[in-house]
C-alpha cells in the first residue's frame, strides 16, 4: 500500500544473511511479489562464508532478485581518504560505521538508479538503544521492522519458516529462512568475532526492560522491582534517551505495538534530566 501510493512497484533491500534483513525480504516478496523486489549481498573482509551463503539461500529459495556487490574496494578507498586527517589513530567504531555507510550509499545508489524503494531492516531494540549507524544501515524509504522488538523478529521468522503455504509467495512451499540465520549469535560482521552482545544486553533482557520503559512508562525504580538488573536497566535507560536524536533521522515505519518510535513517543532531542 505505501509502495503503491508513492508511485513505486519494487523494493531493494541489502540481505546480511542476518534474520532481520531475512524477514524483511519474506514480507517484501509476500505484500509485492518476488519478481519485484531485489536482495543485495554487501560483503566486507568481516562478512563470513555462512552469512553469505545464507543470503543467497534465502534469494534462491523466495525467489527474489539477487545481487552481491563486495565494499571492499570502496572501505580500501575511504581508509586511504581519511588516514592522513586520522593521523595514525588506532582503528575504533569509526572504521565499522565507514563499511556501513558504504553499503548505504550503494542500496541507495541501487534505488536511485533502478526505481526501487530502499526498505530498512533494522529491528525496534536496535532503533531503541541506538545501535545503528546514520547514513548508513539507516538509510532507507521505509522501515518494515522498525516497531518490531528483536525477540518477535525470532518469533516471526519461526512462524514462516513454519507456514510458508500462507505467505501467498507462488511456488513457496519450503521454509524460505535458513536456519543458521535463526540459531547463529546474531552479530554485525563489521569487525573480527564481532557479536551484538559486545555492546548490549542478551536480547530477551533488552527487550523486556525496553517494553517497560518505552511501552510502560515506567522509571528504574519499577523496572528494578519487577525483575530487572540495576545496572543493565540504568544502561538501556540512558541509551534509549541518548539515542533520540537517530530515531528523528530514521525512515518512516510500520506499526504494530501500543507505543511505537516517531508518532507516539517523542522527547526533546537533546536534554538533561
Amino acid at each position: 500500500d505505501y509502495l503503491h501510493k508513492t508511485g513505486l512497484r519494487s523494493a531493494v533491500l541489502g540481505l546480511s544473511g542476518g534474520i532481520d534483513s531475512a524477514v524483511v525480504a519474506v514480507i517484501a516478496a509476500a505484500a509485492l511479489g518476488p519478481m519485484n523486489v531485489l536482495g543485495v549481498s554487501l560483503p566486507s573482509r568481516y562478512s563470513s562464508k555462512g552469512s553469505k551463503d545464507d543470503a543467497r539461500t534465502l534469494a534462491r529459495t523466495l525467489g527474489i532478485g539477487y545481487r552481491t556487490i563486495a565494499i571492499e574496494p570502496a572501505f580500501k578507498s575511504l581508509l586511504r581518504a581519511v588516514a592522513p586527517a586520522f593521523d595514525g589513530r588506532p582503528n575504533d567504531v569509526t572504521e565499522e560505521n565507514l563499511q556501513s555507510r558504504a553499503r548505504g550509499t550503494i542500496l541507495m545508489a541501487l534505488s536511485n538508479k533502478l526505481g526501487h524503494l530502499l526498505l530498512t531492516t533494522g529491528n525496534k531494540s536496535e532503533l531503541a538503544v541506538g545501535y545503528c549507524t546514520l547514513y548508513g544501515d539507516m538509510n532507507g524509504g521505509l522501515a518494515v521492522i522498525s516497531d518490531v522488538a528483536k525477540t518477535l523478529v525470532y518469533d516471526l521468522a519461526r512462524w514462516i519458516n513454519a507456514n510458508p503455504q500462507r505467505l501467498g509467495i507462488p511456488d513457496l512451499r519450503t521454509p524460505p529462512i535458513p536456519e543458521p540465520s535463526i540459531t547463529k549469535p546474531p552479530s554485525a560482521e563489521l569487525r573480527p568475532g564481532q557479536l551484538d552482545t559486545d555492546s548490549l544486553p542478551d536480547y530477551a533482557e533488552l527487550d523486556a526492560i525496553l517494553e517497560g520503559y518505552v511501552s510502560g512508562d515506567q522509571d528504574l525504580a519499577h523496572l528494578v522491582e519487577t525483575g530487572s538488573d540495576r545496572a543493565t536497566a540504568e544502561r538501556v535507560i540512558a541509551l534509549t534517551d541518548r539515542a533520540e536524536y537517530k530515531r528523528r533521522q530514521y525512515p518512516p515505519g510500520t506499526k504494530i505495538s501500543l507505543r511505537a518510535f516517531g508518532r507516539d513517543r517523542r522527547l526533546p532531542i537533546t536534554h538533561h534530566w
